[in-house]
């Protein structure tokens, strides 16, 4: 404390401990404000424009959440190149070698452009137990039995999820989207349109087991990876775009809030 000129004593200035965190926090409430103040003047219909767009970007993430067209070709190729090369050599061993070294490549290319090799990494680890079982049985067929029951696992993982009310669309989206869990407490149509889009995946991705298991059974390993590959793409894509169109009607997502330590 000082003194001021007549003796009166001055005012003491308090720095705070945390100087940036402080100036952070009254700029944050600041912008909040301001943008509490704007949303105030806004009109009905400018509202509405500004909820469709945020909805838009959010259903926009789809194919991002989802690995891209890159994804789904990682995944989808190396069965492709499994069944050519068996046509090709009638030989087991050459064909799982080849899917695999294809896969290979793919996460190679990923880490090279620095990309996220996660769907790369998922398509390898399946395209290897496939190969092994393929080989060790004798069976071509075989390689393909390892997708077959991760489409039925993921059909059931998707149900349940729903059923739960944890849907499943709504847990890949989320983190991609910046709303988190929120969609679960403070967004109930979010969560209604997350669970609707759960339920889409189930039904379309649950069709690939019902034609393909049969196949699968009369060991005829050309026809089923033939069928296999046709309808990879085709069913994602067609999951994907169902999202799409039911996330662009949902409310738009709220942003998770991050309190910084």
């Amino acid at each position: 404390m000082t003194n001021l000129p007549g003796g009166d004593p001055a005012a003491r200035t308090v720095v705070p401990d945390d100087y940036g965190r402080y100036v952070d926090q009254t700029m944050t409430e600041a912008v909040e404000s301001t943008a509490d103040q704007w949303r105030a003047a806004e009109t009905p219909e400018e509202a509405a424009a500004r909820e469709a767009a945020a909805s838009k970007e959010a259903a926009d993430t789809i194919l991002k959440a989802f690995g891209g067209i890159r994804g789904m070709v990682d995944m989808t190729l190396p069965g492709l190149v499994f069944i050519l090369t068996f046509n090709i050599t009638h030989q087991i061993p050459t064909a799982a070698w080849a899917a695999l070294g294809l896969s290979g490549i793919f996460v190679v290319v990923r880490l090279f452009r620095r990309e996220t090799i996660q769907h790369a990494f998922s398509g390898v680890f399946g395209v290897a137990i496939g190969a092994w079982i393929s080989m060790k049985t004798g069976k071509a067929e075989n390689f393909y039995l390892p997708g077959l029951l991760y489409n039925v696992g993921y059909c059931i993982a998707l149900a349940i999820s729903a059923l739960v009310r944890w849907p499943l669309v709504g847990l890949m989206l989320g983190p991609v989207t910046g709303e988190m869990f929120t969609w679960r407490t403070e967004n109930p149509g979010r969560l209604k349109a997350y669970t609707r889009a759960t339920w889409a995946w189930v039904v379309i991705m649950g069709v690939k087991p019902l034609i393909l298991f049969p196949l699968y059974f009369t060991h005829n390993t050309t026809l089923l990876g033939w069928l296999k590959t046709a309808l990879g793409i085709p069913a994602l894509v067609l999951a994907m775009y169902v999202t799409w169109r039911i996330l662009l009607k949902a409310p738009a997502p709220i942003k998770a809030v991050v309190e910084e330590e």
